[in-house]
């Protein structure tokens, strides 16, 4: 008989550090993150290397940036003048905002304030890093009906809207 494709559910635990191993971000004392094979939740750099492991398989999964959030864009970084925000806007080096409403643009960092010229990096804060995860999984079964015609994962750990 005819069998359509099973989607894949997979549950981990991960530790991401960066090449220094300084820890970045971390599930440990959290639910394991749940995420379905090819729905594009996860960098694909670490989905092609976890989707061969076993429940229990413990791995440090190497991506490199091109892999994981892209190399650094020159272009992205700018400088602007401090008239072009909102007069209200506390500016602090460390902020991160987008540009307009929409979700797709980009979220801008401001890295340096020098008198009225604002630094600003539309870079991934993890652009030109390769990372480092030691992942754990927990889980890996097939996706329910509901998981699948949802597109991603339920229970804890899955993608909430």
């Amino acid at each position: 008989g005819y069998k359509p494709m099973t989607t894949t559910v997979m549950g981990f635990h991960y530790t991401l550090k960066d090449a220094d191993g300084n820890v970045i971000d971390s599930s440990s004392g959290a639910e394991p993150l749940l995420f379905m094979l090819g729905a594009g939740h996860i960098i694909p750099g670490l989905e092609t290397k976890i989707q061969l492991m076993e429940i229990g398989d413990t791995k440090l999964v190497e991506v490199k940036a091109k892999d994981a959030y892209g190399e650094v864009i020159e272009e992205m970084k700018m400088q602007v003048q401090r008239s072009q925000f909102p007069p209200e806007a506390p500016l602090n080096v460390g902020e991160q905002f987008r540009t307009s409403e929409d979700p797709a643009a980009p979220i801008f960092t401001i890295t340096e304030i020098n008198g009225d010229e604002v630094h600003i990096d539309g870079n991934h804060p993890l652009a030109g890093k390769d990372l480092f995860f030691d992942i754990e999984i927990t889980e890996k079964r097939d996706a329910t009906e509901e998981e699948v015609a949802h597109g991603h994962a339920h229970g804890p750990g899955g993608h909430h809207h």
